[in-house]
């Protein structure tokens, strides 16, 4: 690639900046062609895609699948997921299956109230702040009305205002903390938005308060933001049976051994932040995959969904297990804040089909779903790893990959189903039987 500083890329034409880009590549000509066979074809959709974002040059694909017989609070769903792993939706169909001839995937909401702060230094007593707190806290609510007026119809808006004096941390450092309930919208924007006006109503306040002195006048807003913590957006959803039910699924162990490994594991997730690390990945594989289908931020989840797991000081498992009575119960409690209207949840049109199928959840049920789906694929790939093994199942479901890597031909792949059918995969292995260098 050329070192020189580009100029003007984002005034290009989506021609011209893809003429840029492919020009860096080995093959330009045929760079540009494999970039514009992922170009949407209908005119009104590409626009729309194209402004999803900058500098827009094509679309990148990922699969989008179903996981069918998802059972969660007696109702039925068939689960759209996009992911590029290959097992994940086979993990989660799976696991969805047994549980639901069991009784399926049972939830409850929490709490769904989402969180932002203004971060500020100011020199100045602290309790003489407490004292007029009371009025500003009315005045940024009195100037966030207009803001905040829809939002309080669907039965949202601003919870809670407080002052958070961490100066012990930080020197002159305090926050204002604030609490919302944003209904069936993830909320960002709104958020943020009302944080930025009182950012702005704390200045003022400061700068004009009598109570204070010339020097305690002075603040300086750092930023005003949400947090993707969410500690008080949280979810619980657990499947339960009796462990003699477990003779229905392949295992190669009597119930009672399976139940008791499997708890063992879950509690290596918990006291070991190297296992709970990849444990809680295997979670979101089953949230992420349904917040891309729905539009939602998968980003934020992972962030919220990692910082409530260290909660406690130690990284730790998401899941547990409870064992009494020869009962199992597999339990997930963990951050899910998303929505269904705004963001990409109807301006995509997959997003938004996505949900038609989910039968136009609000948030909170949607929520469910993905809870449901992150205890699903725990459950798979728990069972695999106390069972067979991880790589049986994933590898299987990854050979058609290893094939296309080598470019099989529709023939040899039937023959390397057949022949991987009881053999371990790896990419040498495949390499051998297809004789490839």
């Amino acid at each position: 690639m050329d070192k020189e500083i580009i100029k003007g890329f984002s005034h290009l034409s989506k021609e011209d900046k893809l003429k840029l880009v492919a020009s860096f590549t080995n093959n330009p000509e045929k760079s540009e062609q494999i970039f514009k066979s992922f170009w949407i074809k209908d005119e009104a959709f590409a626009k729309r895609f194209d402004e999803f974002s900058e500098n827009t040059i094509s679309c990148f694909g990922l699969p989008y699948g179903i996981a069918p017989n998802f059972l969660i609070n007696n109702k039925r769903y068939a689960v759209p997921m996009v992911t590029e792993e290959s097992s994940v939706v086979a993990a989660a169909a799976k696991s969805a299956k047994f549980w639901a001839e069991h009784g399926g995937f049972k939830t409850k909401i929490i709490s769904t109230i989402k969180t932002g702060h203004i971060h500020f230094i100011w020199e100045g007593n602290y309790q003489k702040f407490l004292s007029v707190f009371t009025e500003l806290k009315k005045r940024m609510i009195t100037r966030t009305n207009n803001i905040t007026s829809n939002m309080r119809k669907r039965g949202g808006g601003i919870l809670n205002i407080e002052l958070i004096n961490l100066t012990n941390e930080l020197n002159n450092y305090y926050q204002i903390q604030v609490s919302f309930e944003t209904v069936d919208s993830m909320g960002a924007n709104f958020i943020n938005s009302c944080l930025e006006e009182f950012a702005d109503e704390l200045k003022i306040f400061i700068g004009n308060n009598e109570n204070f002195t010339d020097k305690e006048k002075e603040c300086e807003v750092i930023m005003a933001i949400l947090s993707n913590y969410t500690p008080d957006c949280i979810i619980e959803t657990w499947a339960e049976c009796a462990i003699s039910e477990f003779e229905q699924l392949d295992i190669g162990m009597e119930p009672e051994k399976f139940a008791k490994k499997f708890e063992t594991a879950v509690k290596i997730a918990d006291v070991s932040p190297f296992r709970a690390t990849t444990h809680n990945k295997g979670i979101f594989n089953g949230i992420d995959s349904v917040a891309l289908a729905t539009g939602n931020d998968f980003r934020a989840l992972e962030a919220g969904g990692h910082a409530y797991a260290s909660r406690t000081g130690r990284y730790r498992s998401l899941t547990k297990v409870e064992i009494t009575d020869n009962k199992f119960k597999f339990i997930l409690k963990v951050p899910i804040s998303i929505g269904t209207i705004g963001g990409l949840t109807q301006l995509h049109p997959l997003a938004k089909l996505s949900l038609e199928i989910l039968g136009n959840p609000k948030a909170k049920e949607l929520m469910t779903v993905l809870a449901a789906a992150g205890l699903a694929n725990n459950f798979a790939a728990v069972k695999s790893l106390v069972t067979k093994g991880i790589q049986i199942g994933h590898m299987r479901m990854h050979l058609i990959n290893i094939l296309n890597s080598f470019n099989a031909s529709d023939k040899e792949k039937e023959k390397a189903k057949m022949y991987f059918k009881d053999r371990k995969i790896n990419v040498d292995s495949v390499r051998n039987f297809l004789g490839r260098e």
